[in-house]
């Protein structure tokens, strides 16, 4: 059997703490940067945004303190940069380099991640983040931080201690600091408790790493069930001590584990299980176990909207097909069409059309991107994208439907109200928001009203019912931190849902009279939680989740039980966990003052290099070992390296910087090669090589409707010089060329749904031509691309693959050889080739299954496949040498997770030669591993 031999040494492995979120190169220079200095954070944000800046470093310098001593002592400034250009709601914290990012966006559903302002959830949450990265380099995880920097940090902390102990004690802080938090939100748990009411009990294993056939909850909220359970039992200190050591790896494997039985008495999966047990316990009564007849996942269906009393309209999301809209009326559905790259599945529908945001990326800049309004015609299935470069968000349309009211979110943090024409796109108005309010869903409510879920600066929410001309505001509900979300409003009354106790349910408001009504109803399917409302002359139909999916409920609106209350009843739960407000940490976020510090200018390029890991790499005959750099604001990547090779001897010593932040992409570098080594008339001959390297590359991102399509072009110099040691300088004569490289490589390819093995459609196309500019003659030139195609039953891909490559008769060097050679034979670079391969990529199996805690496989896939290659060169006597190389065989792949984390594919191949392998190898059945190029 032959083995792939590039294989990196394990240390590579940088996992998601090293490449989470990160964007080179993405922000336009234009921007100017600001920054506020703490000790404990350094604060680096767009010119504009101080108050914002000022409020986050006073929330992390002022918490600190309190909360540190929970998970050790030690403490290092971080660097927090704000980014303001984005639609997307997130954070991040990582290691290589040590950094954050806040993306200033946010989020329009409150029952998500909570409505608290965004940029001080983030502050509470990713700041727990910080203190985890400081505490954690100790014992073992400290010798690899020596080793090979803050990567072999990350290896270390991310091997030894899971990522739901990083979110869920993150979680943990943003509930246990502040009067909301995820932990408080019934949301936060509707997975497990979706396969609690359901009978489910899947493994740990599984629950850890997904599936391809079953809804599994995520990490966070089975992190913060653990975190909280035990800090709750075990005291406040007890996380502090298992993940010291832990980090430590005291006890050697699973060390986590083995310091969670030294700290509790209890095993881990003890420990587990009566965690798991509280919680099951406060949602008893909340979450009845029916029978569920479907077996695995069945569809999302979700924002059901009424086109007539007997037929909805709503997207509908599987593991096997894109979101699509569908209409259903009685048991059918009827597709209308896929839907457009979003970042939510919200739309609002008015007589025939339906309105929507659309995401897409800015062409150069990663980290601005627009939120833009596409309206569907679901009689044609024609759409038209009516706005560009916008950032609205939550579209509905008037009575009349020439009216469209969006929320815009702009880069200063404002929240506005837009009236837009639902014609054209263009701008009618802006409501005037007199009291800083952040709108989520708005509604019309007759003609001159908009009805708003709001929430003002604190982050407590209510219902607004606003004037369009002037902006008043009159509040329809005590404010409080109980999320509402998804308002609609019928005639006089306004239907919405909103947290009480631990459930979400629907209420109903009537605007006139003032009464709330709570609505009492019966969700089918074992499903938890009331959401999305949709109201028609005599039903009403909502969404609730359940361990198949979200599920479409309806029912005739006399069925419903209508309780009058008056006010929204049942606060926010502590679910039983008395450690959220058991010392003086508990809700310091009300108490934090934003204090007015200086704020300075941030010079782009500072600290320019930026070293932060060493990172050995083992592809024999070669032996790596580099240092690699990058500045805080990710413009400026760079690399020392030293290589050995085994078969030569030489030594490589080597430099290079990418310059991300203009529009091309400005790259250089420079090596030397002492004692390479060749054969000459009987004896080993020696020499130095010198070489240095320049260019641009524009990477480009036309992504657009339903598409992702990515253009990235580059060019560059390279000069090369040859010295031939002293021994050999009678008989060789040094030299130096200088030689151009140039690339185009295009991407465009649909949408993928969950269980697709590759994209229903896709081109790839590359282009490469180098050629000597001095010194020499020499050229070649590259052509290649991949196109797929759906296969004959769902999951399955047919991809048609194509080659050609030629270089100059008479090179007197070989560039790199880059040509997809049929699979199976011992590759050359001969003048002419040219290929075209068949792959049938195919699922097997999905074992979901798992050993000791280790490796995890999630589905076993296939591929058949046939190449052809047709080569031409010449012999030293100038006679024409023709070759064709034809293979057939197959692949199998095993998509893994290793440790519960990481995702790793590798595969076994066998290749059957059609043709005879002249350049290599015995017989014509040919088997290989397949394994990654790196391994994280």
């Amino acid at each position: 059997m032959k083995f792939c031999r590039k294989l990196p040494l394990l240390l590579l492995l940088t996992t998601a703490s090293l490449t989470k979120a990160q964007t080179f190169g993405g922000n336009p220079p234009s921007i100017k940067w600001s920054q506020v200095n703490t000790p404990a954070a350094k604060v680096i944000f767009p010119s504009g945004l101080d108050s914002v800046a000022r409020q986050v470093a006073s929330i992390v310098q002022q918490m600190n303190g309190y909360i540190l001593p929970t998970i050790g002592s030690k403490q290092r400034q971080v660097s927090i940069v704000l980014q303001n250009q984005t639609t997307v709601s997130n954070a991040y914290v990582g290691l290589a380099p040590f950094r954050s990012e806040f993306y200033l966006t946010p989020e329009q559903n409150s029952f998500d991640v909570g409505s608290l302002p965004w940029h001080q959830q983030l502050a509470i949450h990713e700041f727990r983040h910080v203190q985890q990265y400081n505490n954690f380099n100790v014992g073992l995880s400290h010798v690899l931080k020596v080793l090979f920097g803050e990567g072999g940090q990350a290896l270390g902390n991310d091997l030894a201690i899971p990522n739901w102990f990083f979110e869920g004690d993150a979680v943990y802080n943003e509930t246990h600091v502040s009067e909301q938090g995820r932990g408080r939100l019934p949301y936060f748990f509707n997975g497990f408790r979706a396969l609690w009411a359901a009978g489910k009990d899947y493994s740990y294993m599984k629950i850890r790493n997904g599936s391809c056939l079953d809804y599994t909850p995520d990490w966070y909220p089975l992190g913060y069930m653990l975190v909280s359970y035990g800090r709750d039992k075990y005291g406040d200190d007890f996380w502090k001590k298992v993940t010291l050591d832990a980090a430590a790896y005291k006890g050697g494997f699973y060390p986590l584990q083995r310091a969670i039985k030294k700290y509790s008495g209890r095993d881990f999966e003890g420990f587990r299980n009566d965690a798991m047990a509280h919680f099951k316990k406060q949602f008893a009564d909340a979450s009845p176990k029916i029978r569920v007849e479907i077996k695995h996942f069945d569809a999302n269906r979700e924002f059901p909207a009424y086109i007539n009393d007997s037929t909805l309209v709503y997207i509908k999301s599987t593991y096997n097909n894109l979101p699509a809209f569908v209409l259903k009326t009685g048991n059918t559905e009827k597709k209308v069409s896929t839907r457009d790259v979003t970042q939510d599945n919200y739309f609002d529908y008015h007589d025939g059309k339906i309105i929507y945001t659309t995401y897409r990326p800015d062409a150069r800049w990663g980290y601005r991107n627009y939120s833009e309004l596409t309206l569907l015609d679901i009689n044609t299935g024609q759409e038209q994208t009516i706005t560009s470069k916008t950032k609205y968000f939550s579209p509905a349309f008037s009575n009349d439907g020439k009216t469209i009211v969006t929320v815009e979110e702009a880069t200063t943090g404002k929240s506005d109200i837009r009236l837009i024409n639902s014609t054209d796109g263009k701008l009618l108005s802006v409501i005037p928001n007199k009291n800083n309010l952040y709108f989520t869903f708005p509604k019309f409510y007759g003609d001159d009203k908009i009805i708003s879920a709001v929430r003002d600066v604190k982050g407590r929410m209510s219902l607004a019912l606003m004037d369009i001309k002037t902006g008043d505001a009159k509040y329809l509900l005590q404010f409080s931190y109980q999320p509402i979300v998804y308002p609609v409003a019928k005639n006089d009354t306004v239907y919405f849902s909103a947290t009480s106790g631990i459930n979400d349910k629907l209420f109903a408001l009537s605007v006139k009279s003032g009464k709330l009504f709570e609505l009492a109803n019966a969700n089918q399917n074992a499903s938890i939680g009331n959401y999305q409302a949709a109201i028609s002359s005599t039903k009403i139909a909502w969404v609730s989740f359940s361990a198949t999916g979200y599920k479409v409920n309806q029912v005739d609106k006399k069925a419903l039980q209508w309780t009058e209350v008056k006010n929204l009843p049942g606060g926010l739960p502590d679910l039983g966990i008395a450690a959220l407000k058991r010392d003086s940490s508990a809700n310091i976020l009300a108490g934090i003052r934003t204090e007015q510090l200086p704020i300075t200018k941030y010079p782009a390029l500072y600290h320019p290099f930026n070293f932060h890991s060493i990172i050995p790499n083992i592809s024999d005959p070669n032996y790596e070992i580099s240092i690699a750099g990058e500045n805080v604001l990710n413009t400026l990547q760079t690399n020392i390296s030293f290589d050995y090779n085994r078969d030569e001897g030489y030594k490589q010593f080597g430099f290079d910087a990418v310059y991300g932040a203009l529009f091309p992409y400005i790259t250089a570098g420079a090596n030397y090669t002492a004692d390479r080594r060749g054969y000459s008339n009987g004896r080993n001959i020696y020499w130095n090589e010198t070489q240095f390297n320049a260019g641009l590359q524009v990477p480009l991102d036309f992504s657009a409707g339903k598409n992702l399509t990515g253009l990235q072009f580059g060019s560059g110099l390279v000069y090369s010089q040859t010295n031939f040691q002293q021994a050999y300088k009678a008989q060789f004569a040094d030299r130096s060329y200088l030689y151009s490289s140039n690339f185009i490589s295009f991407s465009n390819s649909t949408q993928q749904a969950r269980k697709n093995i590759s994209p229903p459609f896709a081109q790839n196309i590359f282009l490469s031509y180098k050629t000597a500019v001095s010194g020499l003659t020499a050229n070649q030139f590259l052509a290649s691309g991949s196109f797929f195609f759906p296969g004959l039953v769902a999951n399955h891909s047919f991809v048609i693959s194509a080659a050609h490559q030629q270089k100059n008769k008479n090179s007197v060097i070989s560039f790199s050889n880059d040509f997809p050679f049929s699979r199976g034979y011992q590759a050359e670079n001969l003048y002419d080739m040219n290929k075209l391969g068949a792959n049938y990529r195919f699922p097997i199996a999905y074992p979901d299954a798992g050993v000791a805690n280790t490796i995890y496989l999630m589905r076993i896939r296939g591929n058949a496949f046939y190449d052809y290659t047709r080569a031409t060169d010449f012999f030293t006597s100038g006679a024409q040498f023709k070759g064709t190389f034809r293979s057939t065989g197959a692949e199998i792949f095993f998509d893994t997770r290793w440790f519960n984390q990481a995702s790793i594919s590798f595969g076994v191949r066998y290749s059957r030669l059609i043709d005879e392998d002249i350049f290599g190898g015995n017989g014509r059945n040919r088997f290989e591993l397949i394994v990654p190029v790196t391994i994280f």
